[in-house]
């Protein structure tokens, strides 16, 4: 007689199910859908990206790279960092290649957290944020943010959070989904908080290219940071390369150290063809980066201007490419306003509370998408509005 299996690992079985892919997995199964929803940009990865990877498998380049990456591929992302943000990195043990940055952020989590740990999460955020510390044997404490304050963490609400085991802030800026970004100035005061309550911060900044109205800050070049931070960015959105799975962390020695540590029994190193191709983004993508973000903004001044026209208000996203409307005005929920308007119009957005209970009344809106596709979605938005309206009267 089979003996019966023990349960389960509770933290692991009781995850949620992804608000985002779980959403479009009902999507993908219907006719003529313009989909606003999965972050992820519609062009293709620059060519003479790509030809440098194919050229390194021509070249029988298929192997292991160490732990920490390819050499070439840390030196070119200090340097860059440097030559973009003032921030310096020794290539050799302070840059640690990883597979995309949702690695970097599983691997900072893992080796911060001790079991119990608690770790501010402002909110809206991904959804893979919370899930992280859980997995990791932390605790997510969720911190609100509101479109009156433009979803910008402040230092007052970090602080009504924060207990003795708080040990880390988590940052996400540009945002997604509300495409929020966060002012020097801002930032400097949160470092200053972090520094007096002797917590980390990790900075996920893969949208540090898509900004619009102002340049971005790098959390670890700001006065008093980089010795507390672990820097998390990649290639997914700037260069198009969702699928090459390559990203970094950048830290202190000693943290990335033990990050490598987990990382070498994990995952071993990144694919070498991702990373030969990172590196040829880094020297030769700029041109494609500045024509890619002069078109998000295009779309970023489309959608918004029609979400508002539609009666959705919106506030004109700084960075990403997400608009953030609310919904309220609709009276529906955002889980029943998203469903609805999937099932009347063919259009996919995504319910904000997929984002935490701070979107809750909003939806998530990707212009990662063609301008012909957003002025068709714009026009089925209006008419599903429209028909709420006639049906409240």
């Amino acid at each position: 007689m089979a003996t019966d299996l023990k349960t389960l690992a509770r933290a692991a079985s009781e995850l949620p199910v992804s608000g985002i892919r779980r959403f479009f997995d009902v999507a993908a199964q219907m006719q003529d859908v313009i989909s606003l929803g999965v972050g992820e940009p519609d062009f293709f990865t620059p060519w003479h990206i790509r030809e440098a990877a194919i050229y390194s498998l021509e070249r029988g380049q298929t192997t292991y790279t160490s732990n920490h990456g390819l050499i070439e591929l840390r030196r070119e992302i200090a340097s860059h960092l440097q030559e973009r943000y003032g921030v310096s990195y020794a290539p050799e043990d302070e840059v640690l290649i990883t597979v995309g940055v949702s690695e970097g952020l599983d691997l900072a989590m893992r080796t911060l957290l001790d079991p119990g740990d608690e770790v501010l999460v402002p909110e809206p955020s991904y959804v893979s944020y919370k899930p992280c510390v859980t997995l990791a044997g932390g605790v997510p404490v969720g911190v609100e943010t509101t479109a009156a304050e433009r979803f910008r963490v402040t230092v007052a609400n970090l602080e009504k959070h924060t207990t003795p085991r708080t040990k880390a802030i988590l940052l996400g800026y540009p945002s997604n989904p509300t495409g929020a970004t966060m002012p020097a100035a801002a930032l400097a005061e949160i470092v200053e908080f972090a520094a007096r309550r002797g917590l980390y911060i990790v900075s996920d900044e893969i949208y540090d290219r898509l900004t619009y109205d102002e340049v971005h800050t790098c959390v670890a070049s700001v006065k008093g940071a980089r010795a507390r931070t672990i820097l998390l960015n990649g290639f997914s959105k700037a260069y198009a390369m969702t699928g090459w799975r390559v990203g970094y962390v950048c830290a202190p020695r000693e943290i990335v150290s033990v990050m490598t540590r987990i990382h070498s029994y994990t995952m071993l190193c990144a694919p070498i063809l991702s990373q030969k191709a990172a590196l040829e983004a880094l020297r030769s993508g700029e041109p494609e980066v500045l024509e890619m973000v002069a078109q998000y903004g295009q779309r970023r001044r489309l959608i918004v201007d029609g979400l508002n026209e539609i009666g959705l208000k919106c506030h004109m996203p700084a960075g990403a490419f997400y608009a953030f409307p609310s919904i309220e005005s609709t009276g529906l929920s955002c889980e029943d306003f998203a469903e609805r308007l999937l099932f009347q119009e063919r259009v996919a957005v995504v319910p904000g509370t997929a984002f935490g209970a701070g979107g809750q009344g909003h939806i998530r809106c990707s212009y990662a998408t063609a301008i012909e596709k957003i002025d068709i979605a714009l026009t089925r938005m209006k008419k599903f509005v429209d028909s709420l309206a006639v049906k409240v009267g």
